[in-house]
C-alpha cells in the first residue's frame, strides 16, 4: 500500500535537502539556501497534509511537520538576510528606492526587479527582520509553539504569531480589526454575563472598554502586546490563546471577544469549548460561520456544541478597519453576528440555535442588562434550527473512531487519555471509551500514572481486530506502521 508513502519514503532525501540548505546558510549563500529551504518547506507541508488525510500515525505526521518547521526557520533567516542586503544596497545608491529613477545614464542604479527581488516579499522580509530585532528568537519560539500544540508550522501562522502579515486575503496577519462600540453595546443590551469577563483577543481594548463602561470587570489578553490596560491600570497578558488552559474546566469567567479570523479561527473556537468550557461565550463572527462542513473543529463547535443564540446584524456594522489603516473609510462588506454559547445543566451546549435579526442602530442608547444577572433579552425570532438526527451513543462514537485511535496508539511508546483525545479530536468521554474498548480487547496495557502502551502482543491483536471490524485500510496501515517502527 502507498497511502503513507509521501510521509515516509522521501524523508531521508528531504532531511538531506534541509541539511544542505542549513550548510549553505552557514556559508553565507543565502540565495541558494532560500531556494532549497523553500522547496523543502513545500514538500514537507504536502507530506504532512497527505499523512493527515489518510490518517497515518501521529509519529509520521509529527516527523513531517518537524521537517517543515526546520525548513521554515532556514527560510526565515534567509529572508532577514535579503532585507538587510537590499537596504544596504539602497543606502549605497546601488538599488533605487521607491519613486527613484533607475538606469539613469552613467548612474548605474538598478530597480528591485532588475536584481530579482519581489516587492511584496521584501516587505514581508523587512517586517520579519524588524520583529526578530525587537524580540530576538521570536521566530523560533513561534514555530516551536505551533509544534508543541500539535498544529502545522505554516508561513501564515508564523506571520500571524509575530504580527508581520500584510492585509491581503492570503496573508491576513494576526487578524486584528478593532471592534466598533455599537457592536458590543448591542450585545450587552441582549445578553448578561458573569461579573468578570475575559476578553481573550483584546487588541487595543475596544470591547473591554465598553464592557467596563457597563460595570464589568475585564481580564484582557492577546497574542500580540499592544499595550492595552484595564480601567484599573492592569496591563494585558500576552500569549497564544490556543496554548491556554484553566485550572479547572468550566470554572473560569465568561468569554467575550472578536477572535482572529483566517485559518486559526476554527481551532480558536474549538479550543474555547473543548478546554475552557465557559459557562457563556460570545464571539463576533462572520455570518458564514454558520456554514461549512470540511473542518472537524467547525463541525465540533456548530454541530456537537452549537451556539444557543446568534444575533445577526441586518444593518452591517461600521467598517472594522485593520490596525493602522488610514485610507478612505467605508461601510463594511461583511455580514456579522454575535454567536453566543451557553452551557446547559448537563454540561453540554444543547442542540438548538435560535437566530435573531437585530439592528445596531436600535441599541446605540439602549440600557445594558445588569452584569452577573445572567439570561438574555427574549423576543421574537425568525428562525430556529434543531438537530434532525438523534445524538449518537457513546458506543457508536467509539466505533467510529476506533480505527484512528488504534493507528495513533501504534505509533506511540505510551500515552494518556488527554493525548489521545487531542490527537484524534474527540470528546473526553469518547477518548475514555476508546481506551476502555482497547483494554477489553487487550490491545493496550496500563503503563502506570494513568498512561497506557500497546500490549506486548499488540501487533497481532491489532491485525486480528482489523480483520474483525473488516477494515482492509486499517490492516494495510498497520502493516505499514509496523514496518516503519521496525
Amino acid at each position: 500500500m502507498n497511502a503513507v508513502t509521501p510521509a515516509i519514503s522521501d524523508s531521508s532525501d528531504l532531511a538531506a535537502t534541509i541539511e544542505r540548505a542549513r550548510a549553505l546558510l552557514d556559508d553565507g549563500d543565502y540565495q541558494a539556501a532560500l531556494l532549497l529551504s523553500t522547496g523543502a518547506y513545500e514538500q514537507a507541508k504536502a507530506a504532512a497534509g497527505y499523512a493527515e488525510k489518510v490518517k497515518a500515525s501521529r509519529q509520521l505526521i509529527d516527523k513531517a511537520r518537524r521537517m517543515q518547521a526546520d525548513a521554515l526557520k532556514i527560510e526565515s533567516v534567509c529572508y532577514v538576510a535579503m532585507a538587510n542586503a537590499v537596504d544596504e544596497a539602497q543606502a549605497k545608491g546601488q538599488v533605487a528606492r521607491p519613486g527613484q529613477k533607475a538606469n539613469v545614464q552613467d548612474a548605474d542604479i538598478f530597480t528591485l526587479a532588475d536584481v530579482g527581488v519581489d516587492r511584496r516579499r521584501l516587505l514581508e522580509a523587512r517586517k520579519l527582520r524588524d520583529a526578530e530585532a525587537k524580540e530576538p528568537g521570536i521566530v523560533e519560539r513561534a514555530i516551536e509553539a505551533r509544534l508543541a500544540q500539535g498544529f502545522e508550522p505554516s508561513r501564515a501562522n508564523l506571520r500571524a504569531a509575530i504580527g508581520t502579515a500584510s492585509a491581503s486575503k492570503e496573508d491576513r496577519g494576526d487578524n486584528f480589526y478593532q471592534t466598533p462600540g455599537v457592536a458590543t453595546r448591542t450585545l450587552l443590551a441582549l445578553e448578561s454575563f458573569s461579573a468578570t469577563v475575559w476578553e481573550s483577543s483584546c487588541g487595543h481594548g475596544a470591547i473591554a472598554h465598553v464592557l467596563e463602561e457597563h460595570g464589568y470587570e475585564v481580564i484582557i489578553s492577546d497574542l500580540v502586546d499592544r499595550g492595552a490596560v484595564t480601567q484599573h491600570g492592569e496591563f494585558q497578558t500576552v500569549g497564544d490563546f490556543l496554548a491556554t488552559a484553566p485550572d479547572e474546566a468550566g470554572e473560569g469567567p465568561d468569554l467575550v471577544t472578536n477572535p482572529p479570523y483566517g485559518e486559526v479561527l476554527n481551532d480558536y473556537v474549538a479550543h474555547a469549548l473543548r478546554v475552557h468550557k465557559p459557562r457563556k461565550m460570545a464571539l463576533l463572527l462572520n455570518l458564514n460561520f454558520l456554514c461549512g462542513f470540511a473542518d472537524e473543529a467547525r463541525n465540533f463547535v456548530m454541530d456537537e456544541n452549537p451556539p444557543a443564540r446568534v444575533y445577526v446584524f441586518k444593518r452591517r456594522l461600521p467598517m472594522m478597519h485593520r490596525e493602522g489603516y488610514d485610507g478612505p473609510k467605508a461601510s463594511s462588506r461583511m455580514n456579522t453576528a454575535w454567536f453566543v454559547w451557553e452551557r446547559q445543566e448537563d454540561g453540554g451546549y444543547g442542540d438548538t440555535t435560535v437566530i435573531k435579526r437585530v439592528d445596531w442602530k436600535d441599541y446605540e442608547d439602549r440600557d445594558a442588562l445588569l452584569p452577573g444577572a445572567g439570561g438574555n433579552a427574549g423576543g421574537p425570532h425568525f428562525d430556529e434550527f434543531k438537530r434532525e438526527t438523534p445524538r449518537k451513543t457513546l458506543d457508536e462514537r467509539v466505533e467510529e473512531v476506533s480505527s484512528r485511535a488504534l493507528i495513533w496508539c501504534a505509533g506511540k511508546d505510551d500515552f494518556d487519555a488527554v493525548e489521545l483525545r487531542r490527537a484524534i479530536g474527540v470528546r473526553p468521554s469518547t477518548a475514555d471509551g476508546a481506551i476502555h474498548w482497547m483494554l477489553e480487547k487487550r490491545l493496550i496495557d496500563p503503563a502506570g500514572d494513568g498512561r497506557f502502551k500497546v500490549a506486548s502482543d499488540g501487533w497481532t491483536a491489532l491485525k486480528a481486530t482489523a480483520a474483525v471490524i473488516n477494515d482492509p485500510k486499517l490492516f494495510e496501515l498497520i502493516e505499514q506502521i509496523q514496518g516503519v517502527a521496525a
